[in-house]
């Protein structure tokens, strides 16, 4: 706890009550906007465990893999939800599995190998493409009729597992575009993409947790690159959460709002490539 020992109680109040707005944030708008939590869990992980001085070589890895153990318990209540719901496709999640299976798993060798800055840079480059699919992304836009063939969507399902394992998303990010890109219907995307992140987050936090094993200057708390703290707070706040933002989803303008969250992510990424370069 030594880490701990540099801050006042106050401060360290402080960040817990950061944590917990975090997860009521990724909560909120994780049932508004169909988006995973990951998306916002991750940025403002990120720029906490730089408050907190977590050291640079292991900020990243520790913010992508306590995110991923986070996605864990509320992809499962998702999962389950919409499958009662009647918005899961089985035979489009029989197509996309074995592959996101295969992303995953690749994502998490990688991970281990790869520096905290270059994850930093594939979550920059990735948040700023998803800010704009968001903020201008045409009604009717259609990049074909169903999935491509056997080839095209083990290509996408495996790019779907390993770019979410290495930004520490959800499926439900990059899936649901690209599954309503197909004309798969909004509500099927979303609750497919439910499922995929449950697919996702469970073997891609066990990776992590494995590759950090031993590895020195980690936060306290972290059991490998997974920290319990953050995730003790987050995720019930998120658990708790979900279900606002499903029911503010016809109360509220979710394209201005999709906007706004566009402005965030941009913001976001600009600042990751700003210390990048600095």
């Amino acid at each position: 706890m030594e880490l701990f020992n540099n801050y006042s109680a106050a401060w360290l109040l402080g960040l817990a009550l950061a944590l917990l707005a975090t997860g009521v944030v990724a909560g909120i708008l994780a049932g508004l906007l169909g988006v995973g939590g990951g998306i916002v869990i991750v940025p403002v992980l990120y720029h906490l465990f730089t408050l907190l001085g977590v050291d640079e070589s292991v900020r990243m890895h520790v913010t992508v893999g306590t995110s991923l153990a986070t996605i864990i318990p509320t992809s499962i209540m998702s999962s389950r939800a919409h499958r009662k719901r009647g918005s899961l496709d089985l035979a489009l999640l029989k197509k996309l599995m074995p592959s996101v299976v295969v992303g995953v798993l690749v994502g998490s060798v990688l991970s281990g190998f790869l520096s905290g800055r270059v994850l930093t840079a594939v979550f920059a480059v990735m948040a700023l493409l998803v800010a704009i699919n968001m903020a201008f992304k045409r009604d009717g836009f259609s990049l074909g009729d169903g999935l491509p063939g056997p080839v095209g969507t083990s290509l996408i399902g495996g790019a779907i597992g390993g770019i979410s394992t290495l930004m520490g998303i959800g499926g439900g990010t990059l899936s649901v575009p690209i599954l309503n890109a197909y004309r798969t219907p909004m509500h099927t995307a979303v609750g497919t993409g439910a499922t995929l992140g449950m697919v996702i987050s469970l073997p891609g936090a066990l990776g992590f947790l494995i590759n950090g094993l031993g590895v020195p200057n980690l936060p306290p708390a972290s059991v490998g690159y997974v920290n319990l703290l953050g995730m003790a707070l987050i995720v019930p706040a998120t658990m708790v959460t979900t279900a606002w933002g499903a029911r503010l989803a016809h109360a509220i303008d979710a394209r201005r709002l999709r906007q706004v969250f566009a402005l965030f992510l941009t913001l976001t990424s600009l600042r990751m490539f700003y210390g990048l370069l600095s």
